[in-house]
């Protein structure tokens, strides 16, 4: 994905700060492990995020957005970082006291995705083997496992940065009941592959879940970090909620409509992997019985989907009038998204002034994919 410039700054302020904790956390538990034969799996680790090759040499490659972890650091600046931000924009010394939490968001993600990889069956992320295809599905399993269990550690490090005892298990509870979501949204979205009475509700309650979830987390917990204003929290967390779906959406219709060169992928590649993403579920509920019949025997086939049959359902998407439907959808939960910000309280601080225009800009970009 190629970010536009009006938010590039807001990312690469935060990365070096968070890939360095992200790092020193992997780092510091194979030293830890003080066995040379668990290098390996710490490699694997460390394959998985994109800092080594196959062989565990370093490499340069594209590591992710790390949004997760930003969005949580840029929550807890809108609410005045616990009064600890300065009127200095480049001052970050208050970042330092919720690092540890970003991490662990930024591994618990990972976790997801690792796990994720393997029920899906795909064999590239970022445009290199994934984790199950080079060591074999049990010991991506084993880990991914070991990436949460991480992930929790890193957690009750915030009590070394100045986070209270109280407060750090409240963090670790909000965790936990996301990670439970994220895992309800998996079994229904592994569920939809061979049900035919899949709505259009019942794919947003599912993303909802599978891929809100943990932004609304990451919002939320940022929030707890920076106020004890319930009104606030709960802004930014359904702002992460309302920004996750609307994340998914544009994804969903870049999946079918981008061109090769805006999404580096192959055109409509959604539909040759017959993935069931709002788009099509949104077709088969608006579509004559004719077009509806013909969507379901294209998804059902076992030969590969060929381009005069993307050219068909591509039609039948048009007959419905379905991209038009998504742009709207998506554009409705950023307008969720930009309420939930509107409603947080107003702090003069200048940090969290550029914290909430932070958050707009990313609406604003997630926004331009329906145009």
């Amino acid at each position: 994905m190629i970010l536009p410039s009006s938010i590039q700054p807001t990312l690469q302020r935060y990365q070096h700060l968070i890939d360095t904790a992200l790092r020193q956390a992997i780092d510091k538990a194979c030293n830890a492990s003080a066995i040379p034969a668990l290098d390996v799996y710490y490699g694997q680790m460390r394959y998985h995020l994109g800092w080594v090759d196959a062989s565990l040499a370093p490499v340069r490659s594209n590591t992710g957005k790390l949004l997760r972890p930003i969005l949580l650091l840029v929550a807890y600046e809108a609410t005045g970082a616990w009064g600890l931000a300065g009127i200095d924009l480049t001052d970050m010394t208050h970042i330092r006291r919720v690092l540890p939490v970003a991490v662990a968001v930024e591994l618990t993600h990972n976790f997801t995705l690792i796990h994720d990889d393997i029920e899906d069956g795909d064999t590239e992320r970022r445009h290199r083997p994934t984790l199950w295809k080079l060591w074999g599905v049990p010991q991506a399993i084993n880990t991914g496992d070991g990436m949460f269990a991480l992930s929790r550690q890193i957690l009750w490090d915030a009590l070394d940065t100045g986070v209270e005892n109280a407060l750090v298990v409240g963090l670790g509870t909000i965790l936990d009941r996301a990670v439970q979501t994220v895992a309800e949204g998996q079994y229904l979205d592994l569920s939809f592959e061979t049900r035919q009475d899949v709505s259009v509700a019942m794919y947003v309650d599912m993303i909802r879940r599978k891929t809100a979830a943990l932004m609304g987390c990451a919002a939320e917990m940022g929030a707890v970090l920076g106020t004890r204003d319930q009104e606030t929290i709960e802004c930014l967390r359904a702002f992460g909620l309302a920004i996750g779906i609307a994340f998914q959406v544009r994804d969903d219709i870049l999946g079918i409509w981008a061109s090769t060169s805006e999404l580096g992928k192959t055109a409509a590649g959604d539909v040759y992997r017959r993935k069931k993403s709002l788009p099509i579920l949104h077709a088969l509920e608006h579509a004559s019985e004719q077009d509806q019949r013909t969507l379901r025997t294209l998804y059902q086939q076992e030969a590969a989907i060929t381009q005069e049959q993307v050219d068909t359902i591509l039609t039948i998407l048009e007959r419905t009038q379905t991209r038009n439907y998504c742009r709207i959808f998506l554009s409705e939960q950023c307008q969720f998204a930009y309420a939930a910000l509107a409603s947080v309280p107003y702090n003069s601080n200048p940090i969290a002034r550029r914290a909430i225009n932070d958050l707009e800009i990313l609406v604003h970009f997630v926004e331009e994919g329906a145009k």
